[in-house]
């Protein structure tokens, strides 16, 4: 079974990881010039404001790259797939592809969040759109 280290919320993403406790995708706006980043920074990187506010997103989106990884550790174990997904809103995201084989991942598919454990960590996944 895969251990995962539970993440230590901060004041940056604190809002992330509680609306993931709520089964929300929400994603980091810059409250001067509505750039959306992630991972959460104090900063935006655009305009160089501090005032953030958090946006709750469709969590659809398309991927934009991605991996079949083996913990190295453990490499009978079973593959995970890691993949940058590029969300509808403009953002994004690093996270895991659930629900597919390997072979049949490719760029632009279209895909949505789900929230699941892994490891007894609620995380934000995605699998392939329903057709």
């Amino acid at each position: 079974m895969l251990r995962v280290i539970p993440p230590v919320p901060n004041r940056d993403d604190q809002f992330f990881w509680d609306g993931v406790e709520e089964g929300r995708l929400l994603i980091r706006q810059c409250s001067n010039c509505a750039r959306l980043q992630h991972p959460p920074s104090p900063m935006c990187p655009q305009c160089g404001s501090l005032a953030w506010t958090p946006l709750e997103v469709a969590g659809t989106g398309t991927v934009s790259s991605w991996i079949v990884s083996r913990h190295p550790s453990q490499p009978d174990g079973d593959a995970r797939i890691v993949a940058v997904i590029a969300l509808a809103e403009g953002a994004r995201l690093v996270t895991n592809l659930q629900g597919i084989d390997p072979a049949q991942v490719v760029n632009g598919m279209a895909v949505e969040v789900t929230f699941g454990e892994v490891g007894g960590v609620k995380l934000p996944q995605f699998k392939p759109m329903a057709k």
